[in-house]
């Protein structure tokens, strides 16, 4: 193992120097014998698989982070949840001045891909069912106790002023910047009201650790489903913060890259409170937890649509926009329920339909 290390360090230098280099390096190296790019989030970083001695590795690879080395958000998130028993992909090495950290390989069936083969709501609900278990051991286990300060993911959190920030980012992102809507300043004070009552109401809540990205992407299914041994791996983890106990399962069952039945949802969220209940001993008012799942799906799906516009605007990367209809009707669905705030979704519809 330590001579692959060794050789994983040599690889990323070639890699560095171009595809040439990296083939000629590889046609003499006795222990990696393929590297391939595989696709990654959509962030910066970038994936790898390495075959070496018989075994497959996946290979992250960003920016230097010499600065941070073991202090990474990444490395202390993954260290923290797998301390509680979290699945998690476990960390097999990193060189924090090549910016290169080495990872079990989970494979290739996200959460998202092996929904691609289900055939009955039945079958549907059991994959979910088994994520939503996941995510109950994640904040019960893993959240803090009372003072608890000792990972810096426990000092943020989903406050006013962090909510309404991603408010007006997509506000600016997808009606200013990417669709070049010139927003009436009624339009704006509709929006903005709506969205602030909102943020309010979901800053007054009690908070759980967050995995604040928890979506059927993000989710690895690692064995066959339904065997002893299949393991359903979070991934992406490295922005957690304290937030709503409703975020992460809004981001789950309100995904903007696979549609629920609403019956199904209502379904999973019921079984999620029992789970909660089960493995907290806490009792939750199923009125009050409903109203707060749906308002934090507003504003989580609005957030997503702010990012997807962003990648176009900054990046030039179109390959989200696809999504931004289907988190608009979550948006719009959810908000069907809410007269409350009818100005809000006559005015976030108006400037993008018409």
């Amino acid at each position: 193992m330590k001579e692959f290390l060794i050789e994983l360090r040599q690889m990323n230098d070639q890699m560095n120097l171009g595809q040439q280099a990296l083939s000629e390096w590889l046609s003499q190296s006795k222990i990696v014998t393929s590297v391939s790019r595989i696709p990654g989030d959509a962030s910066n970083r970038k994936y790898f698989r390495i075959e070496a001695l018989g075994k497959s590795f996946i290979l992250m690879k960003m920016e230097s982070f010499a600065d941070q080395k073991d202090s990474l958000p990444f490395v202390v998130v993954a260290r923290h949840l797998l301390g509680f028993g979290i699945d998690v992909p476990k960390i097999l090495d990193l060189d924090a001045e090549r910016g290169l950290i080495l990872l079990e390989d989970l494979g290739d069936i996200t959460l998202l891909r092996q929904l691609q083969e289900v055939s009955t709501p039945d079958a549907e609900r059991h994959l979910y069912e088994k994520v939503i278990d996941s995510l109950v051991k994640f904040q019960v286990f893993a959240s803090p106790r009372p003072g608890d300060s000792s990972i810096d993911a426990f000092k943020l959190r989903f406050d006013y002023e962090k909510l309404m920030w991603e408010v007006d980012f997509t506000i600016e992102h997808l009606y200013k910047s990417y669709l070049k809507r010139v927003l009436s300043d009624q339009a704006q004070s509709a929006i903005r009201d709506g969205f602030s009552e909102i943020c309010a109401f979901l800053a007054e809540q009690p908070t759980t650790l967050t995995h604040r990205d928890f979506h059927s992407r993000n989710v690895m299914i690692s064995g066959s489903v339904g065997e002893e041994g299949a393991r359903f791996v979070m991934i992406d983890f490295q922005d957690a913060r304290m937030g709503p106990q409703q975020y992460d399962l809004a981001s789950l069952l309100k995904d903007s890259y696979y549609q629920l039945e609403e019956s199904q949802v209502t379904g999973l969220v019921d079984y999620y409170i029992a789970r909660f209940e089960a493995a907290s001993g806490m009792e939750i008012d199923r009125a009050h937890f409903t109203r707060v799942f749906d308002l934090m799906s507003v504003q989580r799906n609005f957030k997503a649509i702010g990012s997807f516009s962003s990648f176009m605007n900054r990046r030039g990367d179109p390959s989200y926009l696809k999504y931004i209809g289907n988190t608009f009707e979550n948006i719009r669905k959810t908000l069907l329920k809410y007269p409350r705030y009818s100005q809000l979704r006559e005015a976030l519809f108006f400037n993008y339909y018409f």
